[in-house]
C-alpha cells in the first residue's frame, strides 16, 4: 500500500528516492538552506548536551573526597586497585580536593536535578510547539538553560538547595531541544536524506560530551578553577541560542532568504501545501500502537543506560581507577567521540541498505537499533568484570558506547517513520519518560556506592545498566516497526484528491 506525495510515492514500509535536487538546484552548490537548519540544530544538540554533561566532571572537582571519608576509609580500594601502577595519575591523593562536603547520595541528587526540570516541559511543549511553532520555544528555553548555566557557581556557594533549582530551573530550559529538533527535521528533510540528517543532528549530543568532558578537566584544574567550566560554557550557549532565533526558520514556506528550487524540491518530497488542516492528535490509537510502544521501550533502556555512564564514569574513574581530573575528562569522553564517529558511518550504512531489493525500514530499524543497545548492554556486563585494568575498561568502554550510535539510525529517527505527522508529539512522550528512567540512574548509583566505593558495588550499578539496555532492545526487535500506521494515514477525502481529474495531487504527510 502506498499514497502519492506530487512527484513522489512512499511506501508504507519502503522510501523511493524523491525528485532530483541536482536538477532543481544545480546552479547553487550541494549546501542548501536545509543543510544550514541541520547544521544549527546539530550545535544546538551539542550545546545541550554541553550543559547536562559539564556537571558529571566538575562535581569531581567541586567535591573534598577526603573530608567524605572516601579517601580515610579506602584501605580497601587501594588493595583492589590504589597501586596497580607507578603513574602519577592513578593516584588521587595527588588530586587537589574540592570545598563541598558531598556524599555520594547528595552527588547523585544534585546530578539528577537536571532531569526532573527537563521531562517537566517535555510533553507540555511538544504539544504547544505543534500549535505555535518550534522555533522560539526552542530558542528562548536554550537562553534560559545558558543563562542560569552562568549561575550554577554562585548557587553551589549559596548552598546546595540553590544549586539543585539553578539545576532544575536549567532542565526547563533544555525540554524543548528534542521534540522540536524532531518536529523541525520532518519540516525540513526530505525522506532520503532522513537518516542522515538524523543522526548528523542528534550526534550534536557524543560531539557536545566529546567537547565538554575534557575542556572541563582541563578548565577545572585552570587558575580560574571549577567555576570556569559554567562560565565558559554559558556564554557559548547564550551566543548560539541568538544566532539561532535570528538566523532559522520554522519551515521552508517562511523562509525569505531559501532558494525557491529547495523549497519546492522539499514541499514535493515531504508533500506539504501551505494551509493544509493536520488532523487532530490520534491519541488513544497512539497508546494502542505497539510499535510507539516498543520505541519508548527502546528509548527509556538507552537514557538509563546512557545516563549511568555520562554521569557517573567521571566518578567512577577517579573513585576506582585513580585517575586524575585532568586524565579523567578525556578518558571520560573517549567513549562518546566513539559514538559520534560510528553514528555517522552507521546512518550512511543505514541508507544504503534500502536501496537494496527486499530490505525494508523495518528490517533496518531493528538491525541498526540491535547493534546500537545490545552492542553497549554487552561492553557494561564485560567492563563490570575487567576489575583493576584500567585501560582494558576504558577499551571495553569505548567500544560499547561507540556501538551505541546505532540507536540513531534506529529508534532516534523511528518516530519519523510510523508518524511523520505527529513525531515531535511521539517524541516529545518517548523522551519524557525516557528522562524519567534515566534520572534515576545517578540516583541508583550514588546509592549503592555511597560509603568506601569499591568495583564491588560498581559491578551492580554496570550490570544493572546492561540488563536494562538488553531488556528494552529485546521488545523493540519483536514489536517495532518501520510502516506508517494506519491512524497516521491522510483523511480519505484527502486521499481522493490525490486522484482527482487524473492529476496527482500534493498531500500533508509531515508535521
Amino acid at each position: 500500500m502506498g499514497f502519492k506525495t506530487g512527484e513522489l510515492t512512499i511506501n508504507d514500509d519502503k522510501k523511493v528516492p524523491p525528485p532530483s535536487y541536482e536538477e532543481a538546484v544545480s546552479s547553487k552548490g550541494w549546501f542548501g538552506t536545509r543543510h544550514f537548519v541541520t547544521f544549527m540544530l546539530f550545535l544546538g544538540m551539542a550545546n545541550a548536551y554541553i550543559m547536562r554533561t559539564n556537571m558529571s566532571v566538575a562535581i569531581v572537582a567541586m567535591v573534598n573526597q577526603t573530608a567524605i571519608g572516601v579517601n580515610s576509609e579506602s584501605e580497601g580500594v587501594d588493595d583492589e586497585c590504589g597501586v596497580i601502577s607507578g603513574n602519577s595519575s592513578s593516584k588521587s591523593t595527588t588530586d587537589n580536593e574540592g570545598e563541598f562536603v558531598w556524599e555520594t547520595d547528595v552527588q547523585g541528587y544534585v546530578l539528577s536535578s537536571f532531569f526532573y526540570g527537563y521531562v517537566v516541559t517535555q510533553i507540555p511543549f511538544g504539544i504547544l510547539a505543534k500549535k505555535y511553532g518550534n522555533i522560539y520555544f526552542l530558542g528562548f528555553g536554550m537562553l534560559i538553560n545558558s543563562v542560569f548555566g552562568l549561575l550554577v557557581p554562585l548557587a553551589a556557594y549559596m548552598g546546595i538547595y540553590w544549586l539543585i533549582a539553578v539545576r532544575f530551573i536549567q532542565g526547563l530550559g533544555e525540554g524543548p531541544i528534542v521534540p522540536c529538533t524532531h518536529s523541525l527535521l520532518a519540516k525540513w528533510i526530505p525522506p532520503n536524506e532522513r537518516s542522515r540528517m538524523g543522526a548528523f543532528v542528534y550526534a550534536g549530543a557524543q560531539f557536545g560530551t566529546v567537547i565538554s568532558m575534557p575542556l572541563s578537566g582541563l578548565l577545572s584544574v585552570s587558575h580560574a578553577g571549577w567555576p570556569s567550566i559554567f562560565y565558559v560554557f554559558g556564554a557559548i550557549g547564550t551566543v548560539w541560542c541568538i544566532a539561532f532565533l535570528l538566523l532559522v526558520f520554522e519551515d521552508p514556506e517562511v523562509n525569505p532568504k531559501i532558494n525557491p528550487d529547495e523549497r519546492m524540491y522539499i514541499q514535493k518530497a515531504l508533500g506539504r501545501v501551505k494551509g493544509q488542516v493536520i488532523p487532530a492528535i490520534p491519541w488513544m490509537s497512539i497508546l494502542k500502537s505497539l510499535p510507539f510502544w516498543a520505541i519508548l521501550l527502546a528509548h527509556m533502556g538507552h537514557n538509563y543506560g546512557y545516563e549511568t555512564l555520562m554521569t557517573e564514569l567521571p566518578t567512577y574513574m577517579k573513585q576506582v581507577l585513580h585517575f586524575s581530573i585532568k586524565d579523567n575528562g578525556f578518558l571520560s569522553a573517549l567513549p562518546y567521540l566513539a559514538m559520534w564517529l560510528f553514528s555517522i558511518f552507521i546512518s550512511h550504512v543505514a541508507d544504503w541498505l534500502l536501496t537494496k531489493p527486499f530490505i525494508t525500514i523495518t528490517i533496518v530499524r531493528k538491525l541498526i537499533n540491535g547493534i546500537g543497545q545490545y552492542g553497549p548492554a554487552i561492553a557494561l556486563f564485560t567492563a563490570a568484570f575487567t576489575g583493576c585494568d584500567k585501560w582494558l575498561t576504558v577499551a571495553i568502554l569505548t567500544v560499547g558506547v561507540g556501538l551505541n550510535g546505532g540507536i540513531y539510525s534506529g529508534f532516534k529517527v523511528n518516530h519519523l517513520d510510523i508518524s511523520p505527522q505527529f513525531a515531535g508529539i511521539l517524541m516529545s512522550f518517548t523522551n519524557c519518560l525516557a528522562n524519567l528512567a534515566g534520572l534515576l540512574a545517578p540516583i541508583y548509583a550514588g546509592i549503592m556506592v555511597k560509603g568506601t566505593p569499591s568495583i564491588a558495588k560498581w559491578r551492580t550499578v554496570f550490570i544493572t545498566a546492561a540488563a536494562v539496555y538488553a531488556a528494552c532492545c529485546t521488545f523493540y526487535v519483536i514489536f517495532s516497526s518501520g510502516q506508517r500506521q494506519s491512524w497516521d494515514q491522510p483523511a480519505e477525502e484527502e486521499k481522493k484528491k490525490e486522484t482527482q481529474n487524473g492529476e496527482p495531487q500534493i498531500v500533508t504527510t509531515q508535521a
